[in-house]
């Protein structure tokens, strides 16, 4: 009899790379902010404790909304003596309408990150100088050995490739721009 594997670095790696889009979904649906805080931790324990019911390669930030949802019911439960400013069924509309939000930011940074993966090797770094490593436009100059006026010119080209290859990527998918 073998021992299950430890799936503590997937989870990790998942809940990290969808933290933010998580935490914003829970702070959109609660109004006050240390509530909103409290769901978001209650929502990570229930995910880590109920990971291994996760399938692998299915959508982590849908199953993670989904459980947070679960608890922003149970939390307005709880809080019911309480004025709430939204009826369960104008929730449960916010919750589809974030949600199909967020999808679509998720499917423009997919997209994104192919679209600089596709960039030539010194725009990427120009990319990365300033945008990744939020290096100043004096910095970038002085790193690649250029002027902030040539650096400026090139971002403002690069970004204007970035936008139109993101827009064709999203058609390519049939996903709106």
């Amino acid at each position: 009899m073998s021992a299950a594997p430890d799936r503590t670095q997937e989870f990790l790696e998942l809940l990290t790379s969808h933290d933010r889009a998580l935490g914003v979904y829970v702070h959109s649906m609660v109004p006050a902010p240390h509530d909103a805080d409290d769901i978001l931790q209650q929502t990570k324990m229930i995910l880590w404790r109920c990971f291994d019911q996760f399938e692998t390669g299915t959508n982590f930030l849908a199953w993670a909304r989904k459980t947070a949802f679960h608890q922003v019911l149970t939390h307005r439960r709880q809080k019911k003596r309480e004025a709430t400013p939204l009826s369960d069924e104008m929730l449960e509309l916010l919750h589809d309408e974030v949600s199909k939000l967020s999808d679509t930011t998720d499917r423009r940074g997919d997209a994104l990150r192919a679209c600089v993966s596709k960039l030539p090797a010194a725009h990427k770094q120009l990319v990365t100088l300033r945008y990744y490593e939020d290096m100043e436009i004096d910095g970038v100059a002085e790193r690649i050995r250029s002027t902030a006026g040539a650096v400026y010119r090139a971002l403002s080209r690069i970004r204007m490739s970035l936008m139109t290859c993101v827009e064709k990527e999203l058609q390519l998918e049939g996903g709106q721009p």
